[in-house]
């Protein structure tokens, strides 16, 4: 008997059965997960909170390298665990998706985004234009190793794993002058004010899809799938996203691939002076040699993956590398 069955318990009020929500035990996925908890408990239903270990937690945790094959390592633990019914809703930080649908599950809601945008926390509150050459600044991200070298600053990138808590006490302790992370997990946790410098997205792009959450449920359980979408799904934020990932997913990139994308749904006027809502989108890739290729695009919002795959045509006709089965991002 499917979930969405004319017997099966109602989602809210009285008698409603339990929302299993799978997350990772990372402080950032659970506080993420919170969010969504949070928004169906107020829409009356009756939610559990399910931590469920992955390989990229145990990985980060013994801080050991992630294997370059290990395409979605934070995501596989929590769709497997969904494919089993051992959880209702799973919820991903939408940029460690891999671009390729799992059948059998349905992203049913995209809910408002955080600032996507990347972020500096360095000694002495400086932002990267002050620090000295030479200072050495951490990330793990080849996407921000690629843009932030560009920018001709003579910094030292080096590669840095764990928590949020582990990279910025590096800076703490004098280990490194500097961290670049994603502002969206600073601003989940409360450490915004951490921040010495908010990165300007013409100088470096944020990876597709961050500071961008994902709903995922069995794709039988149609009355969930709908609960989740009108609780939390924001169509402006999916529009964006799509276009995003459309780029990354035409381009082919594996997890280490240094690519950005940002989309933004905007007003603009018309040939007639009326005012109507477009996509915006920008999006950087590498050459061979490692040089940059930048590239942007607009269009009607219906048009968002087309867009974001004739962006990507663009930049590999400009000379982007492509770089062979798509996946996600963890470390960007």
């Amino acid at each position: 008997m499917t979930a969405d069955a004319t017997d099966a318990p109602p989602l809210t009020g009285n008698d409603a059965r339990t929302i299993r929500i799978g997350t990772r035990a990372s402080l950032l996925a659970r506080t993420q997960t919170d969010i969504v908890a949070s928004a169906l408990t107020d829409a009356g239903a009756t939610v559990e909170v399910v931590t469920i270990s992955t390989d990229g937690d145990r990985s980060q945790a013994a801080g050991t390298p992630i294997a370059m094959d290990g395409v979605g390592v934070f995501v596989t633990a929590l769709r497997d665990a969904l494919l089993a019914d051992e959880i209702d809703v799973a919820v991903h930080s939408y940029k460690d998706l891999p671009t390729a649908a799992v059948p059998g599950l349905t992203l049913a809601a995209v809910p408002a985004r955080e600032d996507p945008r990347d972020a500096l926390v360095a000694r002495d509150g400086m932002v990267l234009g002050e620090l000295p050459p030479g200072a050495v600044v951490g990330t793990g991200s080849p996407r921000r190793v690629a843009q932030i070298r560009a920018l001709g600053l003579g910094l030292e990138l080096v590669p840095i794993r764990g928590n949020v808590d582990t990279r910025i006490a590096k800076v703490t302790r004098g280990e490194l002058d500097g961290v670049v992370l994603a502002r969206a997990g600073l601003a989940r946790l409360g450490r915004v004010g951490e921040v010495t410098e908010v990165l300007d997205p013409l100088q470096v792009l944020p990876a597709p899809a961050q500071g961008a959450l994902a709903c995922e449920c069995r794709s039988e359980d149609a009355a969930l799938e709908h609960l989740l979408r009108t609780t939390l799904h924001d169509e402006g934020v999916a529009v964006a996203v799509a276009a995003e990932r459309a780029v990354l997913s035409a381009l082919g990139s594996p997890c280490s691939a240094p690519i950005g994308a940002l989309a933004e749904v905007v007003e603009d006027l018309d040939d007639d002076g009326h005012v109507v809502v477009r996509l915006s989108l920008r999006a950087v890739a590498t050459t061979a040699d490692g040089a940059l290729v930048r590239g942007s695009a607009t269009g009607e919002t219906e048009d968002a993956e087309q867009i974001g795959r004739a962006l990507a045509e663009e930049l590999l006709a400009d000379g982007a590398e492509p770089t062979g089965p798509s996946g996600p991002a963890p470390a960007s």
